[in-house]
């Protein structure tokens, strides 16, 4: 099974749009792939000359066509009617192990510069023939490969397979574009070194696969990519991107036969060069340790991991690893989570999970606690590790586990990019679809005594590495650490161990009592059942003292009711392979829930406890105040969270607008459960709306909503009497400037913010979503210039920030602290010229086409769209409002847009925010 640890996607590195600056509230769970007997996707040995006389396999699986072509290369088409999308993606079996350390980095290089030119595609222009008819485009490198990947809409399939084709099989790697990107790479590079998992994963990456191709980062070294030139390049392309070391993948709404048809027509006659052969495993070092080293750095808190070798990802024990590490650390109703989290109090998180590539793997254990609780925790983990049994597994944790393995797997099919990157990845490792029900019948076979062959396996402290990142100003002896894991873990216990042991067809919106509403959004596309509700409140319901309480009340809500404890909440969850989450914003308060569908007697059950009757008991409101506490501190060690922290208040003089959302640390060891609950209270009061996506019983769901209303005290108002006050309108500061400092870090981070409306005003919304548009992307005008031309910086980037009444269109960029004013004239010469001159129509036209693809690929996941509806109509817009927007905004005008940028871009009163080392 092909399963990558949050810390490996860190470095599995992705030539990421410049616009998507979002930071995630989780790291999602980690999408499974499977193992298999036989590698279907296994380079085939095709010499040019043999390709007329090889054979045309065809073959239709579960609604997957499968063909390779006569030179080799791989096809498969999946019809997906959901949206108006098509997504195609093209998997090279190339990455960085197979380079040798001389060469580290060029695979990812490689991948920045298809986009630097290809075919009959300029610079610039590879991005821009995507963006212009609405799609998306992006590259991954990785350790055994390199994909590339467009997201069009279907009109636009022939055009999306052409740019694909070009950029794998014809990129122009220009050596002036070259020299440009290399200081864009760097730039990554650096940025990774100021993030600590990388850090982390990096360290680790290097000692657990030392002496193989594994060993480097993905990335590669400052030495190294600063060595790469175009005929290198070359060099490197030669033997591995050949059509029969490749892959196409197609999903969406097309149709088969013209996909195959037209691939063979692009790409049947491209010939082979070399004999290939499949990579053979790694031999990893299983003995010598244990080893463990420190790298001091400039965090807040200790950032520890142990690694230990495991098999690559075709290895028949990847189902029962994937199972004992789901029951170690998958998540809060783990062994490790409950003991070190809640238990003992020692971390802030810890995980335990895999990394399985296709020559070697690494099982990994990572944890984030403050440096004085390390030596107790280092103790108690260590003597965890040597005492644990795997026969006190109950079964129970057996079945909660299997039950969210098996539902990560069903859910990498929810967005058409995620089906086509689990149909290319099955096909191109494994045993096409077949290998997921052999993995699934592994997994329901595997029982405790075969667990705990696997833990004393491997789980040994002889094959044991361990990185410990440090705090700035603290200094950590391993001498002592190593001493305590000797004693408590000695090497070769684990072998004396081992040897002893129903849906509506159509939307549907309906009013409830008291001013609530009910929106039914069906979707049979998949047996998930989505579900937002949304309030006006939030923050608005604060005094400024009480900064930070909506979010200490949206994370203690979930965490227990009065029937049932914290952990008994985490357990119904986990069994039913679903998730409950709340947030507060400025003007608003929302809780989403997802599970699959056969659960919904269930889940609604504990939807009622949670907003009825929460427990906000005091021992989860001690643990919730520490991890909000803790989250401050990570978010200060962040530049980007540093730099969202201090906006509010930089610009705005009234609250709630100017509120720090997660509190004043002062404030937030404060509070208690009485001013939890009063918060609950008056927000609840108000009324509410419920938005459904996926499969739902109508009938349930609606009556599920009207009782809501009665039990929170709606349903005897009349509506007048539910509406909320209004929120007053922000007050805005002056011209603002603040640097913020961020001692030991590589890069300087910009930001110039200019006042704009907010989204009642429903035609400049449409306006200024157009000119983000025209700035922000690969091909966007910041980025052209910026990056492309100057090279100033690996992100570049413009972003629209709205609520009803107020909003603001903010330029970004990362960029060296030496190149910060010329990246500063550089946006105010952008802002002057969109002033001055209306964009040229291939500009507008791109930037429309960007809008509403930005919009259906973002409208995938089920609770996208219930959480838009919701949303849009909690603030009173209408339900489909965002949809509305990107109907008007095709109707502009350049000169419509230029009007936006003057009435908005006004240089001489923007605020600027600096984050510098």
């Amino acid at each position: 099974m092909r399963r990558i640890l949050s810390w490996l996607l860190i470095t599995l590195i992705t030539f990421t749009s410049a616009s998507a600056l979002a930071a995630k509230k989780h790291t999602p769970k980690i999408a499974r792939q499977v193992p298999a007997t036989a590698v279907q996707g296994a380079p085939v040995q095709v010499q040019a000359d043999q390709a007329e006389e090889s054979a045309l396999p065809d073959s239709r699986i579960d609604g997957v066509r499968f063909v390779r072509l006569k030179n080799g290369l791989q096809v498969l088409v999946k019809e997906d009617d959901r949206f108006p999308l098509a997504h195609i993606r093209m998997f090279v079996h190339a990455g960085s192990a197979y380079e040798t350390r001389a060469q580290a980095g060029i695979s990812h290089v490689l991948e920045h510069m298809v986009f630097k030119g290809a075919g009959d595609m300029k610079p610039g222009q590879v991005a821009r023939r995507i963006e212009d008819v609405g799609g998306s485009l992006n590259a991954a490198t990785s350790f055994d490969d390199t994909v590339y990947h467009v997201e069009v809409p279907n009109a636009s399939w022939k055009l999306g397979l052409a740019v694909v084709a070009d950029m794998t099989f014809k990129p122009s790697l220009i050596p002036a574009e070259l020299k440009s990107e290399k200081e864009v790479v760097l730039a990554e590079l650096k940025r990774g070194e100021d993030t600590p998992g990388s850090m982390l994963f990096e360290t680790l990456q290097g000692m657990v696969f030392k002496g193989t191709s594994y060993e480097w980062p993905v990335i590669g070294f400052r030495d190294t990519v600063r060595a790469v030139t175009s005929d290198s390049l070359r060099e490197y392309i030669k033997p591995l991107y050949q059509p029969q070391n490749m892959l196409l993948c197609v999903v969406g709404r097309v149709k088969t036969d013209e996909v195959v048809a037209e691939a063979e027509r692009l790409l049947g006659g491209i010939p082979n060069t070399a004999r290939l052969s499949p990579p053979a495993p790694f031999a990893l070092q299983k003995t010598g340790g244990p080893r463990l080293t420190v790298v001091p750095g400039m965090w807040n808190k200790v950032h520890l991991g142990l690694a230990f070798p495991a098999p690559d990802f075709l290895s028949g024990k990847m189902a029962g690893l994937d199972l004992l590490c789901q029951i170690l650390g998958g998540d809060e109703t783990s062994r490790f989570y409950r003991k070190f989290k809640y238990e003992l109090g020692l971390v802030d998180s810890i995980g335990v999970g895999e990394s399985n590539l296709q020559r070697g793997g690494v099982i990994m254990i990572s944890a984030v606690l403050d440096a004085d609780k390390l030596p107790a925790f280092w103790d108690a983990l260590t003597g965890e590790l040597a005492s644990f049994d795997p026969s006190s597994i109950t079964d129970q944790e057996m079945k909660r586990a299997r039950t969210n393995i098996e539902a990560g797997l069903f859910l990498s099919r929810e967005t058409i990019g995620g089906l086509a990157s689990k149909l290319a990845q099955q096909y191109a490792f494994e045993n096409g679809q077949q290998g997921e029900a052999n993995y699934l019948s592994a997994l329901a076979a595997t029982n405790r005594r075969e667990l705990g062959s696997l833990y004393h396996g491997f789980f040994r402290p002889e094959a044991l590495s361990a990185a410990i990142l440090s705090p700035k100003g603290v200094t950590i002896d391993k001498a002592p650490l190593l001493a305590t894991l000797n004693r408590r873990w000695p090497a070769g216990t684990a072998a004396k161990a081992e040897t002893a042991a129903k849906t509506g067809g159509a939307v549907r919106q309906i009013s409830l009592p008291g001013g609530s509403i009910l929106v039914l959004l069906p979707d049979d596309t998949l047996p998930y059942t989505a579900m937002s509700l949304a309030w006006t409140g939030g923050d608005s319901l604060l005094k400024p003292s009480e900064q930070g309480l909506g979010a200490l009340t949206a994370s203690l809500l979930t965490r227990g009711t009065t029937t049932r404890a914290a952990n008994q909440v985490e357990d119904f969850l986990s069994d039913r392979a679903a998730s409950i989450g709340a947030s507060t914003g400025t003007e608003t308060f929302s809780l989403g829930v997802k599970f699959p569908s056969r659960f919904t007697t269930d889940m609604l059950g504990l939807l009622r406890e949670t907003l009825v009757s929460p427990a906000l008991a005091d021992v989860e409101l001690a643990r919730t105040k520490e991890d909000q506490l803790n989250a401050i501190k990570r978010g200060e060690d962040q530049p980007l969270g540093l730099a969202f922290r201090n906006l509010p208040g930089l610009l705005f003089a009234s609250a709630p607008h100017n509120y720090l959302r997660l509190g004043k640390p002062e404030q937030v060891a404060a509070f208690t459960r009485a001013q939890a609950q009063d918060f609950w209270k008056r927000q609840t009061a108000r009324p509410f709306v419920l938005s459904v996506c996926g499969q739902f019983d109508e009938a349930a769901i609606t009556a599920f909503a009207k009782d809501l209303t009665q039990k929170l005290g709606l349903s005897g108002k009349a509506p007048q009497e539910s509406v909320p006050a209004a929120i007053p309108a922000p007050e805005w500061k002056p011209k603002g400037t603040a640097t913020l400092h961020l001692p030991g870090r590589n890069q300087s981070h910009l930001f110039v913010i200019f006042k704009a409306p907010g989204r009642e005003d429903q035609d400049m919304s449409a306006r200024l979503s157009l000119l983000r548009a025209a700035l922000a992307g690969q091909s966007g005008l910041l980025f052209r210039d910026m990056r492309d031309k100057q090279g100033l910086g690996y992100t570049v980037t413009a972003f629209l920030w709205q609520l009803k009444e107020a909003g603001f269109l903010a330029f970004y960029i990362g960029s060296d602290p030496d190149k910060l004013p010329q990246a500063m004239e550089g946006f105010r010469k952008a802002a002057a010229n969109l002033v001055a001159k209306p964009l040229p129509e291939a500009e507008l036209a791109r930037a429309k086409n960007i809008l509403a693809g930005d919009y259906y690929q973002g409208r995938q996941a089920l609770m996208a769209r219930s959480g838009e509806a919701a949303g849009a109509l909690v603030q009173g817009f209408e339900r489909d409002a965002e949809l509305k927007l990107v109907e008007r905004a095709k109707s502009l005008t350049p000169e419509d847009v230029r009007q936006a940028a003057a009435s908005v871009l006004k240089w001489d009163t923007a605020s600027v925010l600096e984050v510098e080392p």
